[in-house]
């Protein structure tokens, strides 16, 4: 199991960002692909067409996210072996800074977990809330 801690810096309100993060109309906008998302803790979501499912464990609108990602064989997994992403959007005047902290990412997937968040999360991500 891997860790990646890493930070985008984002020229667009926390708000705006949390809002992309968390409403399925506007995650559909910069992904292209279909979206389940309720940001209430407890709820499942479902990220381009369910090939990034999940659990919303805490949700501070406007400022941080925190989810369980689901793997295959994830069932019999210890909690605290569980894929744990924390999103934490800091304010920065009329820019913000997202920190992502993702956890217990299994060895096999953390290259294409790390290219993910870059190529296809936070950077159609920022194009979308930055024009």
């Amino acid at each position: 199991m891997k860790n990646i801690k890493k930070h985008y810096h984002i020229k667009a309100t926390a708000e705006d960002i949390f809002t992309a993060l968390t409403n399925p109309l506007t995650i559909e906008i910069w992904t292209g692909a279909a979206a389940v998302m309720e940001p209430v803790a407890g709820s499942e979501f479902s990220l381009w067409d369910g090939d990034i499912t999940g659990m919303n464990l805490e949700i501070e609108p406007g400022k941080k996210i925190v989810q369980e990602w689901f793997f295959e064989d994830d069932e019999d997994m210890p909690s605290e072996h569980k894929s744990i992403v924390t999103i934490k959007l800091h304010a920065e005047g009329s820019s913000t800074d997202v920190e992502l902290l993702h956890i217990n990412i299994p060895d096999e997937a953390f290259d294409n977990i790390v290219e993910g968040w870059d190529k296809y999360y936070f950077k159609p991500l920022k194009e979308l809330v930055e024009e």
